[in-house]
Parts: structure tokens; C-alpha cells; sequence
């Protein structure tokens, strides 16, 4: 396999799921922290950082003075939604291979949950704006949030190509097995496609267990090149490849959307540069906000034939056992949301080998999605296993 030059170095994430009383930019400071100290480095050792801002633009570059940082080489917040994390890491990665910088820091980090309130209210109210034109339309027919708008890729993806809401609740039932082993998943007993069926409507065809959790909390990663990581505290996962895409859709007649995302643009230029194909990727941590995300980005890398991604994912090959594990961590499904940190951060840990009793044996290419907007934005990564 190629190898550009950087590898992460350091992991850190914060408590995650309903802790309060903290702000974004604690857990971001907080996460920024853990990571260079996973490292075994000092927070001085740091000459670069990029903040995800999140929809709130939470997180700013304000946070080089939270931390104390002096004399950055780069500095930047980011924002393609949950692409971001991707992203973040690929610009960490041109920048300490070139020689820009040595030490970077990609973090993000939110607080939309609240004491008392339900998680359906934390990103609410934030879209409230005057709307013109085409978008008036659609929020007069109640296509209001991310919720509906999504309901209407997954309904296409169904009409199109006899997806069945089964087929996307057996994703839902692998991935629930998966956080049953991991001690940081928010959700971890064992559901069934019986408990997927019964689960209450969000937004048709989206049932409760097709929907991501929300989450407090931060991760971050810290990049340097392989060669200096090889003598730092932690087993080196080098960076083998990245790639973004950005389809540009709208959603109107003729287009594509709901049937094809910016996967089928970044998938390969990533895989290219890491000199792999989707034969050669033991393992795939993916982005996924819904279940149908997962079906459709399985689709767009080319694991399957498009169309064919609810058959792919019915006989339980992607779950504990099966011969392509996707999500080994429960995802945000069921472990935790933290954008596109959450399958970023399962990846380095698996191809760290500490996943403990979910550890995949295999894990020489591992292909990591992030996902933005509604199917708007994706950045891909190839990580290699432990050197």
C-alpha cells in the first residue's frame, strides 16, 4: 500500500451522550487535550489546529487561546458538516507531509442536548429563516428538517430499487451487536427486526432505530508523519489515502438524489491514492446519520451493484461474524454522534487493535466515510493497520 507521509498519532474523546453542564468548546478543548496526551505529547508540541464548527459555529478558532497555544503554523475552523472530520484530517495530513506543519489537531465537538428536553429538540429551531422561491415550497409541504428530507432519498432509493424497510432495519440489528461490545456506545442491549418494525414513525420511511442519536460530547485526532509517530506513544495508523466530493445536486426533477452521493467521487480518488481497490479493505467505518446512508454508501464505493445494497446488507455480512464488519462500534446508530469523528475515531482504535472484544482480525485497509449536509458533501479516508 502507498503511504503519503502522515499518520494519527493521538485519540481522544470526552464523556459522550447526556452529560451537561459544558459547553462545545470545553469538550473540544477537553478532547484536544486527551489526544495529544494519547500521543505522548505536550500541548506546546501542537503548531496546528482545525476546528469543525459545527451548525452552531460553537467551536471557533478562539479555542487556540482556551488551550494556550502559541505560535500555530495553521489555524482554520472547517465546516462541511459530517464531511468535516474527513476533510479536516486530509488538509492535516498535505500540511505535515509537506513540511508545513508537524503537529496538528483536528477536533470537534458539540452540546445540543439539554436537562429535560428530548433529544428530537436539541437541533430544533435552528432553520427558522425567511424562505424564498423553491425552498418556501418545500417547507410549506412540511419537508422541514433533515429528518423528512432524508425520509425522501430513502423513499426514492425504495421505489427505485425494491429496498425494503427490513433491509435497513438488518443494518440497524448489526450495528446495535457491534456497540453490545463496546463500553462507549450509549445504546448496547441487543435488538431484533422485529424491534426495528416496532419502533415509532419519524418520518416515513425512517422508524426511530433508522435514526442516529443526538449526543454531547468531543473527539479529536492529532496528525504528525509516520516517521515521527513511529517514536511516540502509540501504534502509528498512517493516512494511505483521502478523497472529497461534492455532487452540487438539487432537488429537482432529473436529479439524481437519493440515488447517488459525493461517495462515488471521493471513494475512489482515496482508494487510488492509497494504491487499494474495495477487494484489498478489510474493514469500512461509514457515516451513518441514517440507516439508508449506510445501504447507499456501501453502494456508491462500489461494494455492491447500485440497487443492490439492501440484498447486500439482509444476511447479516456486515455485523459481528459476517465477511465485511462496517461500523464495528455501533456507529451513531448506537454508540454515539459526533459527526464524522464517531467512524473516524472506531477506525484508529480498530486499527489499533484495542478494540477489545470486537477487535476485527483484518485491518491492513480500513475505509472511513463522513457525510454532510443532506447527501451535499463526503470526504473518504484510507487508514492502514498498526506499524
Amino acid at each position: 500500500m502507498a503511504v503519503i507521509g502522515a499518520a494519527i498519532a493521538g485519540l481522544g474523546i470526552t464523556d459522550v451522550g447526556k452529560v451537561y453542564g459544558r459547553s462545545a468548546t470545553d469538550f473540544a478543548a477537553d478532547a484536544v487535550r486527551r489526544a495529544t496526551a494519547d500521543a505522548g505529547l505536550l500541548l506546546h508540541d501542537v503548531d496546528g489546529l482545525l476546528v469543525s464548527s459545527g451548525l452552531k459555529k460553537d467551536v471557533s478558532v478562539a479555542l487556540q487561546r482556551v488551550l494556550g497555544l502559541r505560535d500555530l503554523r495553521l489555524l482554520s475552523e472547517m465546516n462541511a458538516f459530517g464531511a468535516s472530520a474527513g476533510a479536516m484530517v486530509s488538509y492535516a495530513a498535505a500540511m505535515v507531509s509537506s513540511g508545513a506543519a508537524t503537529t496538528v489537531a483536528c477536533v470537534f465537538a458539540d452540546a445540543p442536548l439539554k436537562p429535560k428536553e428530548s433529544a428530537g429538540a436539541a437541533y430544533s429551531g435552528r432553520a427558522h429563516k425567511t424562505l424564498t422561491g423553491f425552498a418556501s415550497y418545500r417547507m410549506a409541504s412540511g419537508i422541514a428538517n433533515a429528518n423528512t428530507k432524508y425520509a425522501l432519498a430513502a423513499r426514492r432509493h425504495m421505489q427505485t430499487y425494491g429496498t425494503t424497510t427490513e433491509q435497513f432495519g438488518a443494518i440497524a440489528v448489526a450495528q446495535r451487536s457491534w456497540a453490545a461490545m463496546n463500553p462507549l456506545a450509549q445504546l448496547r442491549e441487543p435488538i431484533t427486526l422485529e424491534d426495528h418494525r416496532k419502533s415509532r414513525w419519524i418520518a416515513d420511511p425512517l422508524r426511530l432505530l433508522d435514526c442516529c442519536l443526538v449526543s454531547n460530547g468531543g473527539a479529536a485526532v492529532i496528525i504528525t508523519t509516520v516517521e515521527r509517530a513511529r517514536d511516540l506513544a502509540q501504534p502509528t495508523v498512517p493516512v494511505l489515502g483521502y478523497g472529497q466530493g461534492h455532487p452540487g445536486q438539487a432537488q429537482e426533477r432529473g436529479a439524481d438524489f437519493g440515488l447517488r452521493t459525493g461517495a462515488t467521487i471521493s471513494g475512489p480518488i482515496a482508494l487510488r491514492m492509497a494504491g487499494a481497490s474495495v477487494s484489498d479493505v478489510d474493514l469500512l467505518e461509514l457515516y451513518d446519520c441514517y440507516t439508508y446512508t449506510v445501504l447507499i454508501t456501501l453502494e456508491d464505493y462500489g461494494f455492491c451493484a447500485k440497487g443492490d445494497g439492501g440484498r447486500f446488507v439482509e444476511d447479516g455480512r456486515t455485523g459481528p461474524g459476517g465477511e465485511l464488519p462496517v461500523n464495528t462500534g455501533g456507529g451513531q446508530l448506537s454508540s454515539y454522534y459526533l459527526w464524522g469523528m464517531t467512524p473516524l475515531a472506531e477506525a484508529v482504535i480498530q486499527a489499533r487493535g484495542q478494540a477489545g472484544e470486537r477487535q476485527v482480525v483484518e485491518r491492513d485497509v480500513i475505509m472511513v466515510s463522513g457525510n454532510g449536509g443532506v447527501l451535499d458533501h463526503h470526504s473518504t479516508l484510507v487508514l492502514g493497520g498498526t506499524q
